[in-house]
């Protein structure tokens, strides 16, 4: 298949690129190289620096390439930043996303995956880990995007027949990983603490989050090109691991000896959240494989090695 990954030179997206050659694809990316590195990027994807609003640009390549796959990843994906300038990250992740549904049916793309996000869809969970059929309360302006994104996706179904396929992500983290983000913490840690950097903590640390490795949400971007249809999947552990208990493992991993500086509580920050990734495991036979410390010891090594 001919796939084209938008946000392709990211952390997430390039992995996924990684993948998809290896499994024998043609890959295009496209990315305005805002967040993306073409350090990231394998020679063997092709590459198109645009940007998603780019709406002549993005017309030119898909009437080029003929995409059998679209795979959107590319995202203005800071919640703190989306709070700051919502109309920003309404035209990235709005406009831009429905400039790519347009061309997807006018070139008749056969599959849409679309990254969302599980970690601001559910707002606050309680001690159950929301499934897909908890009704998205997004509380942040690009929680608000990503579900607009998801009710664009169900309308160029319904009208157009365009296949989809949504996944909420929890909080990924991995190699190639950047700051930005919820999940960026864990970069934002390991960075500061290889360079014997104070490092903080906001509110008291007990936050749970669903840290879920990058190499387990590329397995799901590679079973979707095959299976589930017109769906909204979690891609998660189903486990809530605290800011303090993520601070004490990668202490262990890096041999960092300070004690942590905690800071105010971030306002609207989220004391849980965790997902649910039952469908998954139904629809397309996937689960988390990556131990949650094994997975930070590979972070830790990627950054070590690429200092």
């Amino acid at each position: 298949m001919k796939i084209l990954v938008t946000g392709g030179a990211g952390f997430i997206g390039s992995n996924i690129v990684d993948a998809y050659l290896a499994a024998g694809h043609r890959v295009v990316v496209i990315d305005n190289l805002y967040s993306g590195k073409m350090a990231n990027l394998s020679k063997k994807a092709k590459f198109y620096k645009a940007d998603i609003r780019d709406a002549g640009k993005v017309a030119q390549i898909f009437a080029r390439e003929k995409f059998d796959v679209v795979n959107h990843h590319a995202a203005q994906m800071d919640v703190r930043k989306s709070v700051e300038d919502p109309v920003f990250d309404a035209q990235v992740n709005v406009l831009g996303t429905l400039n790519l549904l347009e061309n997807s049916v006018k070139h008749k793309v056969k599959k849409f995956i679309f990254a969302s996000s599980g970690g601001v869809m559910y707002g606050e969970c309680g001690s159950k880990a929301p499934a897909e059929t908890v009704p998205a309360n997004p509380m942040s302006p690009y929680g608000v995007t990503k579900r607009t994104a998801e009710i664009y996706l169900n309308y160029y179904a319904a009208i157009y027949g365009l296949k989809y396929l949504i996944f909420r992500y929890g909080n990924v983290y991995g190699p190639r990983q950047d700051p930005h983000g919820e999940a960026g913490v864990v970069a934002i840690f390991i960075k500061r603490m290889f360079a014997a950097q104070a490092v903080n903590i906001f509110g008291t640390g007990k936050q749970l989050r669903d840290y879920v490795y990058v190499g387990d949400v590329v397995k799901a971007n590679l079973l979707g090109l095959r299976t589930g249809v017109n769906e909204i999947i979690n891609i998660g552990t189903q486990k809530g691991s605290s800011v303090n208990h993520l601070y004490d493992l990668l202490s262990a991993i890096t041999g960092y000896r300070q004690e942590p500086v905690y800071k105010p509580a971030r306002l609207g920050e989220l004391d849980k959240n965790f997902l649910n990734y039952g469908k998954a495991k139904r629809m397309l036979g996937w689960e988390p494989k990556m131990d949650f410390k094994d997975g930070l010891i590979k972070t830790a090594q990627y950054f070590r090695e690429s200092k």
